[in-house]
C-alpha cells in the first residue's frame, strides 16, 4: 500500500512540475525557479511520516539553439542557384501570385527521356527525388513551388514538352512515373 502511495505522490509532483518544464522549454535563455512544497503532498499521502517545511527548488536550464550546418553539396547547390538567380533576375518579378493550376506529370533520369542517364538537369544540378521539378521557361531556376498533395519542389530542370502550365516531377523509377500519370493540381510559389 505504501508503494502505491509513493507512486501516486511522485505522479502528483510530476504533474505539478510539468507546466513549469514546458514553459522553460518554450522560452529560450530564461531561467525559471519553481518552489514545490512537499509538506502538503507528503501529509496527504503519508500522514505519519511527513517532515515539516520541506521545500525543493528546481531550476530550468537555458535552451541552447543549434546552428544549421550545411553539407558541401548543399552549399554548392545554393551557389549554382544563386548564379542562375542573377542571370534570370527579370523572371523573379513575373512569378504568379497566389494559387494556380498545374498539369503535373512525372519523369525519370533514364537515357530514353533525358538523352543520357547521368541525372544532370538543365540548371547543372543533379536530380533529386522529392526536390527536382522541370518547369516552363517562365519560372527561373531556384523557384520553390508547393504542389497540392505532393510537397515543395525546386525548379531545376527544363524540357521540350514543358510549356504553359505543365510541370514534370522527378521520380526514381518509370513505374512511379507511369503510376503518377497526369494530374491537374493546385500549386503556389513559395519564397
Amino acid at each position: 500500500m505504501r508503494i502505491i502511495r509513493l507512486v501516486v505522490a511522485l505522479l502528483v509532483m510530476l504533474a505539478a512540475m510539468l507546466p513549469f518544464v514546458t514553459l522553460a522549454s518554450e522560452s529560450p535563455n530564461t531561467e525559471i525557479k519553481t518552489n514545490i512544497n512537499l509538506n502538503s503532498v507528503a501529509n496527504f499521502f503519508f500522514p505519519n511520516t511527513a517532515k515539516a517545511d520541506e521545500t525543493v527548488e528546481a531550476v530550468a536550464a537555458p535552451v541552447v539553439e543549434q546552428a544549421v550546418v550545411k553539407t558541401e553539396e548543399e552549399m554548392a547547390r545554393e551557389a549554382v542557384l544563386a548564379k542562375w538567380k542573377e542571370k534570370q533576375a527579370e523572371k523573379w518579378n513575373n512569378l504568379p501570385k497566389g494559387e494556380f493550376v498545374v498539369n503535373a506529370s512525372a519523369y525519370t533520369a533514364s537515357a530514353d527521356e533525358c538523352d543520357n542517364n547521368k541525372g544532370i538537369t538543365a540548371s547543372g544540378l543533379k536530380v533529386q527525388e522529392k526536390r527536382t521539378i522541370a518547369c516552363p521557361p517562365e519560372f527561373p531556376f531556384g523557384t520553390k513551388i508547393e504542389i497540392e498533395g505532393q510537397g515543395t519542389f525546386v525548379c531545376e530542370d527544363r524540357g521540350g514538352a514543358i510549356k504553359g502550365n505543365h510541370i514534370d516531377i522527378f521520380v526514381k523509377t518509370k513505374k512511379e512515373a507511369f503510376a503518377f500519370g497526369r494530374q491537374n493540381l493546385n500549386a503556389k510559389v513559395v519564397l
